[in-house]
């Protein structure tokens, strides 16, 4: 299962699940360099950041956003 971590809020990753829903997964059970726009994934019931897929996302948001604020 794939998450999107939205935010954090005192112990709590609030993340957007793959169906949309958002879910609050504890801190420390995400890897330790794991950041708010992350994509992690569950894996044998251990999370890891999928640094492939936040990497796309995050460029496919930069370009997105050079769209629509270019002079």
């Amino acid at each position: 299962m794939k998450y999107i971590i939205d935010r954090f809020e005192g112990d709590l990753a609030v993340c957007e699940a793959e169906d949309g829903k958002m879910v609050d997964i504890e801190k420390s059970k995400l890897p330790e360099n794991a950041e708010v726009g992350d994509v992690i994934i569950l894996e044998n019931g251990h999370f890891r950041v999928d640094k492939e897929e936040t990497d796309r996302r995050r460029k496919e948001i930069e370009d997105l956003m050079n769209e629509l604020f270019e002079d």
